[in-house]
């Protein structure tokens, strides 16, 4: 199988005093899918990670990307009609760019499978299935 991987999940994993830490770990280590990451991810997490746990924090994640097994999955210009879609339609939670390009993504790649802990994923209904695998 292949999965998805959201901003707050990845953070979680990096981050040992995160509250998801545990969690998030354990499930990481049962999986044998290949782990796809968004490139917008890739953006969201170096912002947080320098945010939160400083500029080293976040150089050494940038180092340990070279040795990842992450395949890295950009948004394309023909992604944005459908994530423009997903905003409007998802407007009353206030869903976000990151999340709507995950959607989009999940759709355009049909993938099931989303790694986060974002409730969002459980509200949304995605076009190519009834509906994500959220995990943890």
């Amino acid at each position: 199988m292949t999965a998805l991987i959201d901003t707050g999940f990845l953070y979680a994993v990096l981050d040992k005093g995160d509250r998801n830490h545990r969690r998030v770990t354990h499930t990481l280590s049962t999986l044998s899918d290949d782990l796809v990451l968004p490139t917008v991810v890739l953006v969201e997490l170096a912002y947080l990670l320098q945010a939160r746990l400083g500029h080293a924090a976040m150089r050494r994640f940038v180092r340990q990307l070279e040795s990842s097994p992450l395949l890295f999955e950009p948004v394309t210009r023909a992604d944005t009609t459908r994530i423009y879609e997903l905003l409007e339609q998802y407007s009353n939670i206030e869903l976000d760019f990151v999340d709507a390009a995950i959607v989009t993504l999940a759709e355009r790649l049909d993938i099931r499978r989303i790694l986060t802990v974002d409730g969002d994923f459980h509200i949304i209904r995605p076009r190519h299935c009834d509906f994500f695998q959220v995990l943890p």
